[in-house]
């Protein structure tokens, strides 16, 4: 194990961490909230701490899938460690374990929040919840990496630690490149979903913090009733573009480069737009009788869908008292999630599109024992490494899903709630249904099940081997 490496790159993670805890400093003082002051006095010890850890650049600069796995998870913790400081500094959340869970919550993108009125915390600390969405969204070493050339192509490994979906490639030569790529077009994105915020009437304040979590996939809302207050037309832009951060950049990428043929025809796209589809139009017949007509129907139908399936969290209408039907089909999006290689959480379409094929391939197989069958998606031939990696992934993620809801169950809540509970953190999600339904919140957990539900968070947002590697003894020998 390289330590002076991880240091070294910890060092930098807490730099950047500096410079974004600027922002809600700046807010603080826009607003004339003194609570700000505590955002500049965490960035300065971040600052100073990131100083000194990178400080000396480490002999070997070299950086393995081992090194790669575990600086991206202690970067992560760290992160969130620091990130929290300040909300209980300022008395916004004056317990540290509520402000870790909050934090963790915001860079995991999960949403899910312990606040039962996000509308007392200052300005300061509402925008700093929002920002850790767009800052984990993308991932943060993807950030460092668009900017900094750090470790040459070994920083690959740390891509592959941090970014969501069963395999991650280049879309150009060089890893640097491809990450200015994926921030370019994460930039764009935002930059437009913000700017039609605020066209159609948003505050933009308000405009900001809710595309940060829509672009980030996140959730945490401003309002104690997230989205539900405004519009209608702002509530189908929020729709769109949670849709559209649920689909693979690389997508979006070939449109980029006029391969409009290559991007249509992402097999995993494709499947999750269909899903997306009848799923909205079957919740829409199901939960007709709730609402005055069906463009009102169809719109918290199409905003549910895309709001569970994309794992943001954000709601405009208490969806726990909808039909049996409809929360089963949005608890079963729970687990889908959006495409790999999105800033969706969830267990990822790919995996179930492999899934299934490698099933349907099983059963040919016992049919025709002489067969030689690949699995195929977008008409290449998947590795045997990619299909034993989802199998191993699926069979973590259960065993991870079913112990958590194990130990939470100490805190005696209905099945219902600790289930979902944990759905919603492993998936980074933020509802869930009963106790944790999209008009209540986390804080009824004691302190041992906020634990759990915080390590959820950060293993469903990592993919589950980075933290799962970081827990293993040999991980940490010398090599």
């Amino acid at each position: 194990m390289n330590y002076s490496m991880i240091l070294y790159i910890l060092g930098f993670v807490l730099k950047f961490e500096a410079g974004f805890l600027l922002l809600p400093a700046v807010t603080g003082l826009v607003y004339g909230e003194f609570s700000g002051v505590y955002y500049l006095i965490t960035a300065v010890v971040c600052a100073v701490l990131g100083y000194l850890l990178g400080r000396k650049e480490p002999k070997s600069m070299m950086l393995y899938t081992r090194e790669g796995f575990v600086s991206v998870a202690l970067s992560w913790i760290v992160m969130s460690v620091f990130g929290a400081l300040p909300m209980t500094l300022c008395g916004d959340i004056p317990f540290y374990v509520d402000s870790l869970f909050e934090t963790i919550s915001g860079f995991t993108t999960t949403g899910a929040s312990i606040c039962p009125d996000v509308e007392l915390l200052t300005h300061a600390t509402q925008f700093w919840r929002s920002f850790t969405h767009w800052i984990g969204g993308m991932g943060v070493f993807v950030f460092i990496m668009a900017i900094l050339p750090m470790m040459g192509g070994s920083t690959m490994n740390l891509m592959k630690a941090e970014s969501p979906g069963p395999s991650v490639g280049k879309l150009v030569p060089h890893v640097k490149d491809t990450a200015k790529i994926l921030y370019g077009l994460y930039l764009g994105i935002t930059v437009a979903e913000a700017i039609l915020l605020i066209v159609f009437g948003m505050p933009v304040f308000d405009a900001l913090t809710t595309t940060f979590g829509t672009v980030g996939t996140g959730g945490f809302g401003i309002k104690a009733d997230s989205i539900a207050s405004y519009s209608s037309t702002l509530q189908w832009i929020v729709t769109i573009f949670m849709i559209m951060s649920g689909i693979n950049y690389t997508a979006y990428y070939l449109i980029l480069v006029k391969k409009f043929k290559d991007a249509f025809s992402i097999e995993e796209v494709r499947w999750y737009l269909a899903i997306v589809l009848i799923a909205g139009a079957v919740i829409t017949v199901n939960v007709r009788g709730f609402y005055d007509s069906w463009g009102e129907t169809l719109k918290h139908a199409f905003f549910q869908v895309a709001s569970i399936i994309t794992t943001t969290g954000f709601a405009t209408t208490d969806f726990d008292l909808w039909p049996e039907m409809s929360k089963t089909i949005l608890v079963i999006l729970m687990f889908i999630g959006a495409c790999a290689g999105s800033t969706g959480g969830g267990m990822k379409v790919s995996r179930f599109v492999i899934l299934f094929k490698t099933i349907r391939k099983e059963l040919s197989i016992i049919i025709h024992p002489r067969e030689i069958k690949k699995i195929r998606m977008d008409g290449h031939a998947i590795e045997h490494e990619v299909v034993r990696a989802t199998n191993v992934f699926l069979a973590i993620y259960f065993v991870i899903l079913l112990g958590s809801v194990l130990l939470i169950s100490v805190d005696e809540f209905s099945f219902t709630t600790n289930f979902t509970a944990v759905a919603a953190t492993l998936n980074n999600i933020g509802p869930g249904l009963d106790l944790v339904g999209p008009t209540r919140n986390f804080a009824a957990f004691n302190v041992f099940s906020k634990f759990v539900l915080m390590f959820d968070m950060l293993a469903g947002r990592l993919e589950l081997f980075p933290v799962m590697v970081m827990m293993l003894p040999s991980t940490w020998k010398r090599k």
